[in-house]
C-alpha cells in the first residue's frame, strides 16, 4: 500500500505530469504555429526529469554530514526512476527530432535513421550525451540502493557532475549554438534552474519531518538566492542574442512565448521571497510541520514547472 511518504511521491508525480501537460498546451497555443506539440510535451517530461534528477544527486549536501548519510540513501530510488523517465524520454525525443529531419512521421522513422542522426549530427550526438549521462545516473543509483555501504563523497560529486553535463549537452546544440556566448549563456542559465528547481522537488520527494526540513530549507534557500542571480543574468544575455528586436518579444511565437516564461519566472521569484521572508524562519524555529512545509513546496514546484515546460517549449520553437 505505501506509508505517507509514497502517497505524497505519487500525488506529487501524478499533479506534476498534469502541470505538463496543461503547460505545453499553453506554450503551443502561444507560440503557434512555430512550436510542435508533440516535440514540446516529448521535450518537457525530459528536461523535467533530467532537472529532478540533478536535485535527487544534489540533495544529501544540503544536509548535516552526520545525516548526509539517511538522506543519500532515502534519495536513491527516487533517483532510479527519475533517471529512467530521463533516458527514456531522451531516447523518445531524439528519435521524434530525428522523423523531423528526416521529413517523417515517428511511426514511420527507422532505428537507422534514428543512429545515423543520433551519430553525424550535432543535435544527435548531444542527445546521446544526454542518454548516456541518464543510464549511467541510473546504473550508479541503483547500485548505491542495493549496497549495504552509503557512497562516498567522492561518489556523489561524480554523480551530480555526470548529471549536469546531461542537462548542459543539449543546450549547446540549440538555437544559441551558433553564438559561443550566447550557447554558453544558455547553458549556465539552465543549470542554475535546474539545481534551483531540481532542489526543491527533491526536498519533497526525500524530506519527511520538521527537523530535517529546519536543518535543509534554510540551505537551500541561500543555494536558490544564488542560482537565480545567476540564471536571470545569463537569461537575459540569452534573450539579447536570441532576439533582433524587442517587437519581437509580441510579434513572434517565440517571443510570445518567452515574455510568458519572464512573467512566469516573475510571479515565482515573488512566491519564493514570500517563502523565503515567512516559511524559512518557521522551518529553522521548527514552528512549520511536515505537512506544511510540503504543501508550500508543490505550489513552488507547480510553478516552477511551468516555467521549465516553457522553456522547453521555447527550445524546440522555430
Amino acid at each position: 500500500m505505501g506509508g505517507p511518504a509514497t502517497v505524497v511521491t505519487r500525488r506529487s508525480v501524478a499533479g506534476g505530469g498534469l502541470v505538463v501537460a496543461a503547460a505545453t498546451v499553453v506554450a503551443w497555443a502561444l507560440a503557434y504555429p512555430q512550436s510542435p506539440m508533440g516535440g514540446a510535451m516529448v521535450r518537457a517530461v525530459a528536461d523535467s526529469a533530467a532537472v529532478v534528477t540533478l536535485g535527487l544527486a544534489s540533495v544529501p549536501l544540503l544536509d548535516d554530514i552526520r545525516h548526509r548519510a539517511d538522506l543519500t540513501r532515502t534519495a536513491a530510488r527516487p533517483l532510479v526512476l527519475a533517471a529512467a523517465v530521463w533516458a527514456v524520454a531522451e531516447l523518445v525525443r531524439l528519435a521524434v527530432v530525428a522523423a523531423q529531419a528526416a521529413g517523417l512521421s515517428v511511426q514511420h522513422v527507422g532505428v537507422r535513421t534514428v543512429a545515423e542522426f543520433a551519430w553525424y549530427t550535432t543535435v544527435g550526438r548531444s542527445g546521446l550525451v544526454s542518454i548516456v549521462a541518464a543510464l549511467a545516473v541510473c546504473g550508479v543509483a541503483l547500485a548505491a540502493q542495493r549496497s549495504t555501504t552509503t557512497p562516498s563523497a567522492a561518489a556523489v560529486y561524480a554523480t551530480i557532475g555526470i548529471t549536469a553535463a546531461g542537462v548542459a549537452a543539449r543546450t549547446l546544440a540549440g538555437h544559441l549554438a551558433e553564438s559561443p556566448f550566447g550557447g554558453l549563456a544558455v547553458a549556465v542559465h539552465a543549470l542554475a534552474a535546474a539545481l534551483w528547481c531540481g532542489m526543491l522537488a527533491a526536498l519533497v520527494l526525500t524530506v519527511t519531518h520538521r527537523g530535517q526540513w529546519a536543518r535543509v530549507l534554510p540551505r537551500f534557500s541561500q543555494l536558490a538566492l544564488g542560482c537565480v542571480a545567476v540564471l536571470l543574468v545569463a537569461g537575459i544575455v540569452g534573450s539579447f542574442v536570441r532576439l533582433q528586436s524587442p517587437v519581437d518579444l509580441a510579434t513572434t511565437g517565440y517571443g510570445r512565448l518567452l515574455t510568458a516564461k519572464i512573467v512566469v519566472t516573475a510571479g515565482l521569484m515573488v512566491i519564493a521571497w514570500r517563502n523565503r521572508a515567512g516559511w524559512l524562519p518557521a522551518a529553522r524555529a521548527h514552528r512549520s510541520s511536515a505537512g506544511l512545509s510540503q504543501r508550500r513546496s508543490l505550489i513552488e514546484l507547480a510553478v516552477m514547472t511551468v516555467t521549465v515546460t516553457f522553456a522547453a517549449a521555447l527550445a524546440v520553437t522555430g
